[in-house]
């Protein structure tokens, strides 16, 4: 019914995969751009094999069921399932359903980049912090002379400051400077 559906509203390029031998490495040699996966009742191994998918393809998820409660649900959604639909399996659905996944994971995508990025110019900020925070107290000067002396020393080098400051601080690290 999946593949009927997908065909009616125009996608032409679908495979099916019946079985569960290899399914992981049989889908990404496939590297399709959603997977639909159609299941009775999702068990463990079923949803440990959809996180296994969602990790290594990076990829939009979409699983019908025909039963499921609470955990089964939070556990779609801890393996990387963007659309769980419980009892939804229609043709006519399945297109709506196939475009919702693949706005959720371009959703959820987006805010994992944002989130690293934060996390990335947070430890670079921390790096600069420290770096400053040992210059100010090795050579008795203020945080913007600080800053000034970091800043034209990544210019010299042809480097971003985070690097300068991350490789002060693992120098002092080395030669045992306490900050």
């Amino acid at each position: 019914m999946i593949e009927e559906g997908l065909r009616e509203t125009g996608f032409s390029d679908v495979v099916t995969l019946v079985g569960r031998v290899g399914l992981v490495a049989r889908i990404a040699a496939l590297a399709p751009d959603v997977v639909l996966i159609n299941l009775e009742n999702p068990g463990r191994d079923v949803l440990e094999e959809s996180f296994a998918i969602s990790r290594a393809l990076a990829r939009p998820i979409a699983m019908f069921v025909d039963q499921s409660d609470e955990a089964a649900i939070a556990e779609a959604v801890d393996a990387g399932i963007s659309a769980y639909i419980v009892d939804g399996m229609r043709k006519e659905r399945i297109k709506p359903i196939l475009e919702l996944a693949v706005k959720r994971f371009n959703a959820f995508s987006r805010l994992q980049t944002e989130l690293a990025e934060a996390k990335s110019a947070l430890a670079e900020r921390k790096s600069v912090d420290r770096a400053k925070a040992l210059l100010m107290k090795r050579r008795n000067i203020d945080e913007p002379a600080a800053y000034a002396l970091l800043r034209k020393q990544a210019m010299d080098s042809g480097r971003r400051i985070a690097e300068v400051a991350e490789a002060l601080v693992t120098a002092s690290a080395l030669l045992g400077d306490d900050l």
